[in-house]
């Protein structure tokens, strides 16, 4: 597999505003990376968050996700790297700083012996910024109340009063690990459109990691995904979802083998059938198949959810195609596996 390509390893600036007026990507990390033995559970992640985006972060059980989050949330220390966030370095943020963010753990943890009103009186004073009033709107809309008991609440309830604390600091930077665990199909897309349009709308940035991939597609206007701790992946959801293509050969009799082609990712062989994934399907991947004298060909396009399964899929992969835009030129490019 290809080495992420390096990025350039310099401070931000610790102020608001770089020299030119633009505002520093809200997360920035540079070689972040954890080992827990001899594994590399994060493998030198470079990740840029834009300020204002959603970022959908993604992979795989045990690609690294949580490990990831927790880094940026100074829970557990890299081996090597380094992060900024909101243009500070994660280990000497300031308290003023650490006040703009929130964050929501995976399985939404909660005192259960508490109250809804003691949960809040509890947060409250961590967050200068507290909303009251967003607070009350959000628990009146799922009919959650303040005298509820935590204990007694089903895990979706206690997950919407997990969300609710975490958008009542108004926060500028909001990261949510798995945020819709445990909420029914509706009540989840409500809450998190619902929860999306409040905060985006207002300019901030989102980075959550999901499991759902419906969710993702719906709300996230950029994604990263992890391979075995590498990232893999990181565009527009639209770019990654335009990229990847599955393509069927029917043959006559038993397919032929394919040669190796730039941006294949994986192919099987059912019957008279080959199934291949390529991240970018152009001019010269269809000369490649054609070569093959296929009867019928067939590109067929996918939906999120069925495009990280291709590529992120198990023993029928071949080393993964790095996928990236490249913001400066506004151009893209695909780097063939090693």
């Amino acid at each position: 597999m290809n080495a992420t390509p390096s990025l350039p390893i310099k401070p931000e600036p610790a102020s608001q505003q770089r020299s030119d007026g633009t505002l520093p990507d809200a997360i920035a990390t540079y070689g972040l990376t954890k080992y827990y033995g001899d594994r590399a559970v994060v493998d030198s992640l470079d990740l840029r968050v834009p300020h204002g985006s959603v970022y959908g972060f993604l992979g795989r059980n045990g690609a690294g996700k949580s490990t990831a989050i927790k880094m940026l949330m100074g829970m557990v220390r890299p081996s090597h790297g380094r992060a900024t966030l909101l243009g500070e370095e994660i280990d000497d943020i300031r308290p003023e700083t650490r006040s703009r963010i929130a964050y929501l753990a995976e399985g939404h943890p909660l005192y259960r012996w508490m109250r809804i009103r003691d949960a809040v009186r509890f947060t409250r004073p961590f967050y200068p910024t507290w909303n009251d009033e967003l607070l009350e709107q959000i628990l009146k809309h799922f009919e959650l109340p303040l005298g509820a008991k935590i204990r007694r609440l089903s895990n979706g309830q206690r997950a919407q009063v997990s969300l609710a604390l975490a958008v009542a600091p108004d926060p500028e930077l909001l990261v949510l690990d798995d945020p819709t665990l445990g909420l029914d199909t509706v009540v989840r897309r409500d809450f998190l459109e619902s929860l999306i349009q409040i905060i985006h709308r207002q300019g901030r940035t989102i980075l959550f990691s999901s499991h759902i991939l419906g969710d993702v597609d719906r709300v996230a206007d950029r994604i990263g995904i992890l391979v075995d701790g590498a990232l893999r992946v990181d565009c527009p959801t639209d770019h990654f979802k335009q990229t990847v293509r599955k393509v069927l050969l029917e043959f006559a009799s038993t397919p032929p083998e394919l040669a190796p082609c730039k941006g294949l990712v994986s192919g099987q062989q059912v019957a008279n059938r080959l199934e291949l994934i390529f991240a970018g399907f152009g001019d010269e991947q269809r000369q490649a198949v054609e070569a093959l004298s296929p009867v019928s060909i067939d590109v067929v396009e996918l939906n999120l959810e069925d495009a990280f399964i291709e590529y992120t899929r198990g023993t029928k992969r071949a080393l993964p195609v790095f996928i990236q835009e490249r913001s400066d030129a506004q151009t893209t490019s695909s780097q063939g596996a090693a």
